[in-house]
C-alpha cells in the first residue's frame, strides 16, 4: 500500500462525509438522523459531515423500505459514490422492510438493492444508536485497515 493511499484511507476514516437518503420511510427515522447531526448529539465531533451530493459522500445513510419507484434511483446514487463506499441502513424498515414488508409497492430492505455495511435497528432508531452505529462502522474500518497493513 503506497503512502498516498494510506493517507487517503486515514482521511476517509477520520472524516467521513455522509449522504442522507430516504427510500420511502414514514419520516420518523429521518427526524432521528437529523437529530443525530444536530448539536445535542453532535456526530460531527467524530468528523462526520453531511453532504448534499453522492459524488462527495463516503457513507450513505438510508432510511425506509425500498419501494419499486425508488429502487433504480437508490442504485444510481450508490454507483455515483466514490470507492470505498459504505451504506448504513437506519431503522427497521431499512433493515428488513419493517411494517411495510409485503405491501404491493415495497420490495424489502436496502440490502436487496445495494450492499449494506451496517444495520441500525429500531422504530425509529434513536440518535444515540445512530451515533453508536456510525462510530462502530468507523472503528471496524480502522481495524480492517490495520489488519491489511500489518
Amino acid at each position: 500500500m503506497s503512502l498516498v493511499s494510506k493517507i487517503v484511507t486515514w482521511a476517509r476514516i477520520k472524516s467521513p462525509w455522509v449522504l442522507h437518503f430516504n427510500t420511502g420511510a414514514c419520516n420518523a427515522c429521518d427526524i432521528e438522523i437529523i437529530a443525530a447531526l444536530a448539536p445535542r448529539f453532535d456526530i460531527e465531533r467524530f468528523g462526520v459531515v453531511l453532504k448534499g451530493t453522492p459524488r462527495h459522500a463516503d457513507v450513505l445513510l438510508c432510511s425506509g423500505p425500498v419501494t419499486r419507484q425508488i429502487k433504480d434511483r437508490l442504485r444510481r446514487i450508490y454507483e455515483q459514490m466514490p470507492d470505498p463506499k459504505f451504506v448504513v441502513a437506519v431503522g427497521t424498515c431499512a433493515c428488513s422492510g419493517g411494517v411495510f414488508k409485503g405491501c404491493y409497492n415495497v420490495t424489502a430492505g436496502i440490502d436487496t438493492v445495494i450492499p449494506v455495511s451496517a444495520y441500525i435497528p429500531g422504530c425509529p432508531a434513536s440518535p444515540a444508536a445512530i451515533v453508536d452505529g456510525c462510530v462502530k462502522l468507523l472503528m471496524s474500518l480502522e481495524k480492517s485497515e490495520e489488519q491489511a497493513a500489518g
